[in-house]
């Protein structure tokens, strides 16, 4: 069974650590705030999973500083997730380049609406009130499961 870490941004509505806790559960990962995580932390983990809210069409700084400081790394795997207004999955296009750069293999990508009042959206009282729902928490289930297919 992988050793799963997974490592999140969460910062305004806590929105990507209830999705990031919901993929976690049964891949029985750790999980950590991006905060509470240094470069070291990763090596007793085969697969790890990168988890942020959306600022701005990019993933949260602190996930894209960590990932850039990563040592390149053969035989690990990884996944990402967001949360964002919009809930797109070419959001996560970027940091799943980078992390194959670095050499890991990249074993699956979701992403879902969450309540978001970031920049533009806060004029407008915010895009995607009451997400994520149970249908985004059912489709963050799923998700895990698919991850658990994908590296047996």
């Amino acid at each position: 069974k992988l050793k799963t870490l997974m490592i999140y941004a969460s910062v305004h509505h806590g929105n990507t650590q209830k999705i990031g806790k919901i993929i976690a559960k049964p891949l029985s990962a750790d999980i950590l705030n991006i905060n509470e995580v240094n470069v070291n932390d990763l090596s007793d983990y085969d697969l790890i999973g990168f988890g942020s809210g959306i600022y701005y069409g990019k993933f949260h700084k602190d996930i894209i500083d960590f990932i850039n400081k990563l040592p390149i790394s053969k035989g690990k795997k990884a996944f990402v997730f967001s949360t964002s207004g919009q809930g797109k999955n070419d959001y996560n296009n970027s940091i799943e380049n980078k992390l194959k750069e670095k050499g890991y293999e990249v074993v699956g990508s979701f992403a879902c609406n969450g309540y978001d009042t970031y920049g533009p959206f806060k004029l407008i009282g915010g895009v995607a009130k009451g997400r994520p729902n149970n249908e985004d928490i059912q489709d963050a289930k799923s998700f895990a499961q698919k991850i658990i297919e994908n590296v047996k």
